[in-house]
């Protein structure tokens, strides 16, 4: 007898602390939202409209993040009121380094034809500064194109800083 309750509190031991050690590494949202349209407005003027299918807010936790799952299509308005145009397959949003990683398909387009395509790029928000280290093509609306490995770019494409790249410029004389 006292070997079968040595066994039955020796296999509970080991599922309590199965239990635990499930209750630390795994976490839920505190939030979720679908078919999501949230507009950013500064002075009211809209800056931004952000729209995806699914939202996981992750604030509960210590480093809290957003999470878009099934991707993002965000559409950025200048003083101008000239459009960029930013979509990705997935992306996230981390809330203490306002940084958001875009990743899967990733496409930026602005007003004049700009494009830029890669698979992963992350937006600095409080610089509104693009980068990425994975491969991009970057295409100027005249027929010239840029490809290579790591970019990093102001949001409305004015800097434009490369690694090692080739490609074909077109000069346009105004």
């Amino acid at each position: 007898m006292i070997l079968g309750v040595m066994a039955i509190f020796f296999s509970c031991e080991g599922s309590i602390k199965d239990v635990q050690k499930i209750k630390r590494s795994s976490f839920f949202p505190s939030g979720e939202a679908d078919s999501i349209n949230l507009k950013y407005t500064d002075s009211g003027k809209i800056k931004s409209v952000l729209r995806s299918k699914k939202m996981l807010d992750y604030s509960n936790i210590e480093n809290g993040f957003t999470e878009f799952p099934e991707g993002v299509l965000v559409t950025m308005f200048d003083e101008n009121n000239k459009t960029t145009i930013i979509e990705s397959n997935y992306a996230i949003s981390y809330k203490k380094t306002d940084i958001i990683d875009l990743q899967g398909n990733v496409v930026i387009t602005s007003h004049d034809g700009k494009k830029l395509e890669t698979e992963q790029l992350y937006f600095d928000q409080k610089n509104e500064w693009f980068f990425t280290e994975k491969h991009f093509k970057y295409s100027d609306g005249t027929g010239g194109f840029l490809q290579g490995p790591g970019v990093d770019f102001s949001k409305d494409f004015k800097i434009f800083n490369m690694q090692t790249t080739n490609g074909e410029i077109n000069n346009v004389e105004e």
